[in-house]
Parts: C-alpha cells; structure tokens; sequence
C-alpha cells in the first residue's frame, strides 16, 4: 500500500523496525542492564536503583516465583500498587519467570478487582498494603493461591524505609486493617530469591507478556492479549521515533501517570531500552511534592496527558521550576487542547507532540514527529512499521480526506481479546485490519486526525470509562429506574461522565446516588453531572437507549458535581 506518511519522518527514522533485535521483553532487560549497569534505570522518593540493582532484585523475584512460589511458565500474576521502586522489580520478575503481568489499577472497588481477577486467573498477586483491604473483601472468590503485599518504602535505604512506612500507616494513616493469611513479604521474597537461580525460560515473539484490562471498543473489561513480540516492535518503534531528540544514557524521564496504565508502560520501556533515568511520581495530584520531584531531577523528558500538562500550567509553583534542558513532551491518552498545547509551548519552549493508539496496539500506533514545533490538531502519521487507513464500514479505503474509521495494522497490534473470540470478530475485519473505534481522515500527505468517537466510550483524562458499567452501577440503586451514562466535554479532563437519570423513588437524591457509586466505581467513573428526568429516557425499536440522541439533545447539566472520593481515593497512593 502506498505509504505518504514517509515522507514527513524526520532524519534518521526508519520507516521500518527489525523486531528480531529481541525475542522478548526479557532480552530488552538484559541488554540495557549489560550496557548501562552502572546507570540510574529508577528513582523514586530521592532514591535510585541502579539498571544493575534492578536486574538482580528482579532475578531474585523470578527465582522466588518459580522455586519458592511453585509458580509455572505462563501463569498471570497480577501488580496492584503505584509507582513505587517496587513496580519494575516485581514486572521484571514476573517477565523473566516466563509470567504473564495483570496490571490493575490499585484504586479499584472490590467489584471491580474481583472481576478482573477471575476473568484474568491470576494465580498471584503483589499488592500495596495501602490497597490490601480491598484484596480481603474478594480473595476467596478468585483463582488467587499466593499473595505477597509491600510497603510503600520497602525499597529505600533503611532508615528512610522505616520512616516512609511509619509516616503512611501512622500519621497519614493510609493503611486500613486488613488480614490476608498466609501473604508473603515482598522483602522476604527477595531475601529468599536472592539464595536461589531461576530458571532460564526462553522466551519467544508468540509468548504472553501481558493481559491489559481495557473496555475495547464495546462492553466490560477485557483482557487485551499483548505478546513478547507486541511489547518488543512498539519499544523499538518508540525509541526509534523519539532518536532524534534523545541520546543513549543521557536522559532523564519523569513519568507522573501509573504504569499499570499502557501508554506510561510502554513509554518508561521505551526510554528504559535506551538507558535514560525513569523518575517515578507515585500521585502527582501532590502538587507540591510533584513539582519538587520536576525541581530536583533536571528532567530532559516527561510524558502526560492533556489534564496533567494543564495542571502543572495552573500550578503556582510550576514558574518556578527549571525547563532549560527539557527536550521532549509527549502527551497522548486523549486528545490535546488547543489552549493547553500554546500555554506549554509559551511556557517549556518545546510543544506537547501528541500521539495516539489504544491498549490492542500496545499503545503507539500514530504520533506527531518529535521534531514538530508547533500544535496542528493532527494525532500525526503512523510510526515505523505501522499501517494505517480509513476504512468504511464494509471494510473499504474512503477517499483521501473523507471521513471513515481509523484502522491499524502492525506487528505492535494484539493477539486478540483473552478468551473471547466474539470480540475479536468484532474488532478485525478480514484482511486483518483493526478497527479502533475512532472516525478520521487521513489528508494527502498520510497526516491523521480525529473527527469524533464511533463509538459510546469516554475518556476522562486519559482513562476510559465505559457507560455500561456506569449505568449497571446505577440501577443496582432500588431508587433508579432507568439511567444512561454519557460523555461530556470538560475544561480539566477532556470529557466528564454526565448521566441522565429516571427515578423509581421521588425522594431519590443526588447525594444518595452518588454515595452508591462512589462503592462500586473507581473515582474517575464516578458522575460529575447527574440530571433527574421525570419522563422515560429516548429508545431504538427494540427498547435501547439512544445515548447519541441524549448527546446531541444537548441535555442540560442541572447538578455539576465534584466526583466523591477522586481527590481522596488518588491521596491514598503512597506518598
């Protein structure tokens, strides 16, 4: 197919990738550990982990998992903290054992955990203690056989160590009482793996690396099979797009979003194949403790998304902080705003290059090049090796600048949804296309951009919610009679969940409804507008919901709310 895009990438990227530099993941990790040994690969709360400290903390686990653990070759063992030293320690482990990673978000209801638990077959699981109560309320309906729960400061220098988690669990008194019989402490584990040898698993391209839990295009979440072979081609495809702004082992990133979340995973991958420092913020809704991390790390990089450069731009303290050396910002997991893109460009010096792709391709499918310098609107051009086009719903090229659905192919695109072969269906056409979900236009020359959201899912900043589980929520409440969740434009976070409510019970309030989701939601699924209807809600001929026709009736917001529990539910993070 003819590639027009090609033409805009700038010197020195290729317009193809050799996946076969690496087998695996675990390859990846051994290479840079070789090559930059003595580097700093992590730091978090003023501490650095050296890339030769990271490889023998996560040979230790490896060995824990596989001759202590009992674990097998192929087994999913979930990650439920923030970003802590923790984190890349516990996900090399699990990768170089020949595992399989679950992320889940640690901010999740118990519903939620439990869902994807069992839908995962997670066998183990490391989680924050901070988040361990919530583990207690459903660990005995899930496949889980071992547990090993961490303290925030397990990985700092003892005195800092002991002072971190006395601080967490005493004075911000972030841990509630839980029980977990049997858990194991993460330290122990490394203790006890470090006396081991893991065994040496050859890994290959068709290997399952990770089960990443997204909506897709439709329904509850799913697991997105991402392979060994998915994970290499778009660490390679990254770090072959960002090559000309950065240098090996000269970089500092900071990375302000969860690495359970895919775009900051492959992100820190990407850079960590290259030897940069990853700086890890655990809750940069700590504004003051964010900007000192951005003040102390003379970063060189920093990945976001729109509502988080926006923050750090409305941040009274963020004038003060150094951008001299700053050479690279990403920003993707929703679009950019206009506003937000000129105010940074005005403040940094360098622009917000946006980018875009979903959980199925890893992420990064199509990206501004690094060398832009100014904000166009355009999500950019497909990155090496990465087709694109835009597609009708019969699976046929619009014309060039003709809106259709944006659809990808490439070696980063995911193996298919885990065990559900119906949505796979859904999502591929048959010559392999994958549909994202997306409506676009590609102009001449192969630049993409965004029309509008084929289908209902909301993105609020960064994270998609999906209105079947909001409005499933909604009518477990004896009150409610019938509800729809829809996306709504918001200054902060892109889009904010508006839902349109028909009451079973006259004296049904605003502040009892959001009291029930605020126990079966994570805060940012959680309502910022509810309006009550006294009439029945629009329907299809067979009794649907129109959700379209709700949107664009451009219902009234009668109640703006601020989401219960965000604020405090992001607090609970270890600091």
């Amino acid at each position: 197919m003819d590639k027009p895009w090609l033409a805009q990438y700038p010197a020195g990227v290729p317009a193809e990738i050799d996946i076969h530099q690496f087998a695996s993941l675990k390859d990846v990790l051994a290479a840079s550990c070789t090559r930059f040994a003595d580097l700093p690969a992590y730091q978090s709360m003023d501490t650095v982990m050296t890339f030769c400290e990271l490889d023998d903390a996560s040979r230790a686990f490896a060995a824990w998992l596989q001759k202590v653990a009992g674990l097998q070759r192929g087994d999913r063992v979930a990650l439920m903290m923030p970003n802590l030293l923790q984190y890349p320690v516990a996900l090399f482990g699990v990768l170089r054992a020949g595992m399989v990673v679950v992320n889940v978000n640690p901010l999740y209801t118990p519903r939620e955990l439990k869902h994807q638990l069992i839908d995962s077959g997670a066998v183990a699981i490391v989680v924050l203690e901070n988040f361990a109560h919530t583990l207690e309320q459903v660990i005995t309906a899930t496949p889980l056989r071992k547990v090993v729960t961490t303290q925030a400061g397990d990985l700092l220098p003892v005195l800092k160590r002991l002072l971190t988690n006395a601080v967490v669990k005493h004075v911000n008194k972030l841990v509630p009482p839980w029980q977990l019989p049997g858990a194991v402490d993460f330290r122990h584990a490394l203790a006890e793996g470090r006396a081991l040898t893991p065994g040496d698993v050859r890994l290959t391209h068709d290997d399952l690396a990770f089960l990443q839990y997204t909506g897709g295009t439709t329904g509850v979440a799913k697991g997105v099979m991402l392979s060994h072979g998915n994970m290499v081609a778009n660490v390679l495809q990254v770090a072959a797009w960002m090559s000309p702004s950065l240098q090996d082992g000269k970089e500092t990133l900071v990375i302000p979003l969860p690495l359970y979340h895919i775009f900051a995973l492959t992100g820190a991958l990407s850079f960590f194949s290259k030897g940069a420092q990853t700086v890890l913020v655990t809750n940069p809704r700590d504004m003051p403790a964010f900007l000192k991390v951005l003040r102390t790390s003379r970063f060189t990089a920093i990945i976001g998304v729109n509502t988080l450069f926006r923050a750090l731009l409305d941040a009274p303290g963020f004038a003060d902080v150094d951008l001299r050396q700053l050479k690279l910002v990403v920003a993707g997991g929703m679009a950019v705003q206009k506003v937000v893109a000129q105010r940074w460009k005005a403040r940094a010096g360098v622009p917000l290059v946006e980018g875009y792709g979903l959980t199925e391709t890893a992420p990064v499918a199509i990206a501004n090049p690094v060398t832009v310098q100014e904000w166009s609107g355009q999500i950019g051009v497909p990155v090496p090796s990465t087709d694109a086009a835009i597609l009708d719903d019969d699976g046929n090229a619009v014309a060039v600048g003709a809106v259709g659905e944006i659809c990808l192919r490439g070696p980063q695109v995911m193996q298919g949804y885990w065990q559900r072969p119906d949505e796979d269906a859904k999502v591929f056409t048959r010559n392999g296309w994958l549909r994202t979900g997306d409506m676009g236009l590609m102009d001449a020359r192969g630049g993409i951009r965004i029309t509008d959201r084929k289908k209902d899912m909301i993105v609020v900043s960064g994270f998609k919610v999906f209105p079947n589980e909001v409005e499933d929520v909604l009518t477990m409440h004896p009150g409610v009679l019938e509800a729809a969740a829809i996306g709504v434009p918001d200054a902060r976070s892109g889009e904010a969940v508006k839902v349109i409510v028909v009451r079973q019970d006259p004296a049904l309030t605003q502040s009892q409804l959001l009291a029930h989701c605020k126990l079966h939601l994570t805060g940012y699924k959680i309502p910022r507008i509810v309006e009550f209807r006294s009439e029945a809600l629009p329907k299809s001929n067979i009794g649907k919901i129109l959700r379209r026709e709700l949107r664009d009736g451009g219902a009234a917001a009668t109640a703006p709310v601020a989401p219960m529990g965000a604020g405090k539910a992001a607090a609970r993070a270890a600091r």
